[in-house]
Formats: structure tokens, sequence, C-alpha cells
């Protein structure tokens, strides 16, 4: 992915408003992000525990998206399988995240849901540069660009549910 400005950010939220868009909390990291290892930027609210963002191209243009979810409170034995990646956690390390639908939908209340990894570090996760508490990710028989190319692909049908 390439590195991304505040500017760029904030302009591309579709699922809130534009005021919504400029109060929202950005990483103060951005600077030192990974962007060669990043295949969409996310980050979690600090400031309010329930919200996450991300950002990626969808359909030739920057596409943001606004989250919400309710941290986990499962048993340390069960794990979960983020929908994106398909990086297994213990413990709450994947949500279910909930986006607000763009437009007259979104404005009446209408929403969809992806189970994805909590911290939505999914690009760091696939390539080996971020380990989830588990300790590993299942072997498969995909190249790391097939892995990358599922994902994408899987956020992408996300995406695409949010603005429909």
């Amino acid at each position: 992915m390439r590195a991304l400005g505040e500017q760029d950010i904030r302009t591309s939220f579709i699922n809130c408003s534009k005021g919504e868009a400029k109060r929202l909390a950005l990483p103060r990291d951005l600077d030192e992000r990974p962007w060669d290892d990043l295949d969409f930027l996310g980050w979690r609210d600090q400031g309010a525990p329930d919200r996450s963002y991300l950002v990626t191209e969808h359909g030739g243009r920057l596409t943001g998206v606004a989250l919400r979810f309710q941290q986990a409170r499962s048993g340390y034995f069960q794990r979960s399988m983020c929908a994106l990646c398909l990086t297994t956690h213990p413990r709450g390390g994947v949500s279910l995240m909930t986006a607000r639908r763009a437009g007259a939908a979104g404005r009446e209340g209408n929403s969809v849901g992806l189970y994805m990894c909590t911290d939505l570090a999914c690009s760091l996760y696939l390539r080996g540069k971020k380990v989830s508490q588990s300790g590993a990710r299942f072997e498969e028989s995909l190249t790391l660009e097939e892995q990358v190319a599922r994902t994408l692909g899987n956020l992408s049908a996300f995406v695409a549910k949010v603005t429909a």
C-alpha cells in the first residue's frame, strides 16, 4: 500500500459524515508504518475502545470504513478465525466488526459485519511480521501473493457490502 497522509485518510470515509471523519482519531505513527508490508491501513481508536477504522483501495479509489465492535469475552481455550486473513487467535483476538452501510441505508440503521483480527494487522500476520497469541498460523499451500490476493478479495467483498 502507498503511504497515506491525514487528508487522504479523512476524505476517504464512506460511512460517516464529513464532521465525523474530521474528528476521528488517526494513528500517530503514520510516518513509521511499514507501508510496503500493508495491504490496507487499519487501526483501533485508543480513545474509544469500541471503534476501529480501515482504509483500502476499492473500485480504483481510496475507501475508508468506520467500524464498531464489542470486545470478545471468550475463554482462553476458545479460538476464532479472522475472515480476512484466516489467522486464528485465542481470547478475543478476533472480533465481529460492524460497519454502518453508506448512504441512506446507513442512516436508517443498516449495517454489515465480518469477523476480523481485532488489531487489524492481517497484512503483518500473513507476512510473518507479527505472530498471533496462539503462536502460529495454519500452514497453507498458497503462496504469499495468493494469500494476499485472497485477503484483499475478502476485504473487497466486505467493502462492497458497505457501499451497496
